[in-house]
């Protein structure tokens, strides 16, 4: 499973926006990584990756299936091991997956991971589970029903029992119950209607409005550019293309590959 709490020595909640804004102000990136390597015991998956988020941006990492992009955020979250340098907020990685979580690295995974014989609300705090500033946590429940109205009215429903797009919204709500520095989305259009896919993407943006980077891996090339800063382009375990999202949506070899071939050229 993968927002910020007052007091992160004592709440014990990933590092939040305030560091960012640090991170910002002398034009840092928040996650730097270079030379990745990474893959499931013999099978090397990623050769070599090397990307760059700042603080406060979108960044989309987009491909087809198989690219390699889900094994890039497990390699991120620790989940597997890798080779290369991964470094956040200016220093190394922590190595273990609990100390990522609590540096403020949050993952929403493919397939969303609920809880799905727990309420909505019980999901939510599932993703304070490490903070201790009672009285925040209840303030920001209230805030993700702000942010995710169909969550409040489903508080109290059993998470599983909910449509897809709701329990996309309810694993991104629980992500940012976390308070995260860097939110990574894993697939968030993977099943959905394109109503909602819209829908997700509009909120995407108004997390990123109250500071929190987010790092976008989709299959779906047009909703990620759509919301994005800067994009990456992955095949084969190798970013082939990076830029910003404009620039991408307007690469022939990008409209050829992902988009269709919108100019009508060869």
């Amino acid at each position: 499973m993968s927002g910020e709490a007052p007091s992160r020595a004592a709440n014990s909640a990933p590092s939040g926006g305030s560091a960012a804004a640090t991170a910002a102000s002398v034009g840092g990136p928040l996650l730097d990584i270079a030379g990745l390597d990474a893959g499931y015991g013999e099978m090397q998956v990623l050769r070599g990756v090397s990307l760059v988020v700042r603080p406060a941006e979108i960044v989309a990492m987009v491909g087809g299936n198989g690219a390699g992009k889900t094994t890039l955020l497990r390699a991120i979250s620790r989940l597997i091991s890798s080779r290369g340098n991964i470094a956040f907020d200016g220093r190394a990685l922590p190595a273990t997956a609990d100390d990522v979580f609590a540096a403020g690295l949050v993952q929403v995974p493919e397939g969303r991971q609920l809880f799905d014989r727990m309420s909505v609300e019980e999901n939510l705090r599932m993703g304070a589970y490490r903070r201790r500033d009672t009285s925040a946590i209840a303030e920001d429940l209230e805030r993700m029903y702000g942010i995710f109205p169909r969550l409040a009215d489903r508080r109290r429903q059993i998470a599983g029992s909910m449509s897809g797009g709701e329990q996309q919204m309810c694993a991104m709500a629980r992500a940012m119950m976390a308070r995260p520095r860097l939110m990574m989305v894993d697939e968030m259009s993977l099943g959905l209607a394109p109503v909602i896919v819209d829908l997700l993407l509009e909120t995407m943006t108004r997390i990123r409005a109250e500071g929190v980077t987010v790092l976008l891996v989709e299959q779906d090339v047009h909703a990620a550019l759509s919301v994005a800063d800067r994009g990456y382009v992955m095949e084969t375990g190798e970013i082939v293309r990076e830029g910003t999202a404009r620039s991408l949506e307007s690469d022939p070899e990008v409209q050829r590959a992902y988009l269709g071939d919108v100019t009508g050229g060869d």
